[in-house]
């Protein structure tokens, strides 16, 4: 049975009880967090049906977090910095940056007001570092990607700004976090699910910036299928509808079918009695697509939002109030069912879909991540590396037996050729080479297996 979320009031929501969330790296059993209280379901769960054409959410979470930190970097740290990127600028590349422990990858360049820009890897975040001002204190600025977000958690991610800040020396309270970004996302599958943009109801509210008109509407899509409908700004509210199967295929982000999948392995060995039902890996298979349909609902809040409407800033500010936010955001548009006798679209009941991403997001955000192992999942993505590489030297290979006229029967001693030359290359210059196997290493230092080679300071 399915119920609507413009309900007439409801009882307040629950809010995060196991605050801070998590707040270290280490796993549950290590934290000894107190069991969550849980928000009200408004819907039942998705998987709970005998019926493999249903909906079912493969995964719900934080998907982005960007923040900035009043501080700034301590002098050593910024000779350290100054120093390696000088080395980034001349060779042109990324340089690996190991600082009391802290591995980044240090580009060659700045930007918006930032002079060093840092990549700590899909296990970390990206930094941003102003050079100390006294004039201006917010010198740090950070945000988490997905993959982050997705296998950890935003308990995890303070734990991790809290551990990393600390390494580096940089010195801050509780006080001095400005969050600027938060997205949150539910993946549903849903294949029979055909987008509308017509089917959007937008609830406008004078004198509020934070409410839409059909104005603040973008819709995207290929051959007359909808693939995308994006309302509202990035500065404020926005809430994006799209078929994210499509979108990790074209953006190679292969550690989503892990995760999904994970769900899906999960499902089909639990013990409910209703379960019951199998349901088919995801894959990319094109032949699969519309069975494999994936969509994903996502509502982001942007520093507008977040400070102006709820009083977001710190964290503690955001695990008491973001459930609420995200609750609102689902009242604010609405996906629903028209009905043909009403032309009053306020009065429309929400589509199933819709029931069911506010029914999930009535949950303990806090703790929200994918219970999938990221190890198999940073594996794939060094072999897709690999592929690729391995891809492009083929084609390379093969070009250059074009254009030395060589037919196909002798492309293999083209190949035999080519790998004598290079070896030949590697013996004749080993300073160099090592060099570059090095800068290789360092590039991929996040992604490659471990080995015994010392890392270079």
């Amino acid at each position: 049975m399915r119920t609507s979320n413009l309900q007439a009031e409801r009882p307040a929501r629950p809010q995060n009880k196991c605050y801070p969330a998590g707040g270290t790296i280490k796993s549950d059993a290590e934290n000894k967090l107190e069991p969550c209280q849980r928000g009200v379901i408004v819907a039942p769960p998705s998987g709970n049906t005998s019926d493999p054409d249903e909906p079912m959410v493969l995964h719900k979470g934080f998907d982005t977090l960007a923040l900035a930190v009043k501080a700034k970097i301590p002098s050593e740290l910024f000779d350290c910095l100054e120093a390696e990127r000088h080395v980034a600028e001349n060779e042109r590349r990324d340089v690996l940056v190991t600082y009391n422990g802290i591995k980044l990858l240090l580009s060659p360049y700045g930007g918006n007001g930032y002079k060093f820009i840092a990549n700590g890897g899909p296990d970390g975040a990206t930094w941003f570092f102003k050079k100390p001002n006294a004039k201006d204190p917010w010198g740090i600025r950070l945000s988490f990607g997905s993959f982050f977000m997705a296998n950890h958690g935003i308990g995890a991610a303070k734990a991790h700004v809290d551990h990393v800040l600390g390494r580096l020396g940089v010195r801050f309270g509780p006080d001095d976090i400005s969050i600027s970004r938060v997205d949150f996302c539910v993946d549903v599958l849903v294949p029979s699910f055909s987008l509308d943009p017509d089917r959007f109801v937008m609830h406008s509210a004078a004198r509020r910036r934070d409410h839409f008109t059909s104005d603040d509407m973008a819709v995207s899509g290929k051959s007359g299928r909808v693939t995308s409908v994006t309302i509202g700004g990035t500065r404020n509210r926005q809430v994006i509808v799209y078929d994210k199967r499509a979108e990790v295929i074209t953006h190679r982000k292969s550690y989503w079918w892990d995760i999904w999948n994970h769900t899906l392995r999960t499902e089909e060995e639990a013990t409910i009695p209703y379960i019951g039902v199998h349901r088919e890996l995801l894959s990319p298979d094109p032949d699969k697509a519309e069975e494999n349909r994936v969509w994903r609902v996502e509502f982001r809040a942007g520093k507008n939002l977040l400070k102006d409407r709820w009083g977001i800033r710190t964290w503690a500010q955001l695990f008491d109030r973001f459930g609420d936010l995200c609750r609102e955001a689902g009242e604010v548009v609405r996906y629903a069912d028209p009905v043909a006798s009403d032309p009053n679209r306020s009065r429309w009941p929400n589509h199933m879909l819709w029931e069911i991403v506010c029914a999930e997001m009535n949950d303990d955000l806090t703790e929200m991540r994918s219970s999938a192992d990221p190890k198999p999942m940073k594996e794939v993505h060094r072999e897709e590396h690999i592929r690729l590489i391995y891809k492009n030297l083929l084609g390379s290979s093969i070009t250059l037996a074009a254009l030395r006229d060589q037919e196909h029967d002798g492309l293999a001693k083209v190949f035999e050729t080519i790998s004598g030359d290079m070896i030949a290359d590697v013996i004749s210059n080993p300073v160099r080479s090592a060099k570059q196997l090095q800068d290789a290493k360092d590039r991929y230092v996040f992604i490659r297996r471990p080995d015994n080679a010392t890392d270079r300071k």
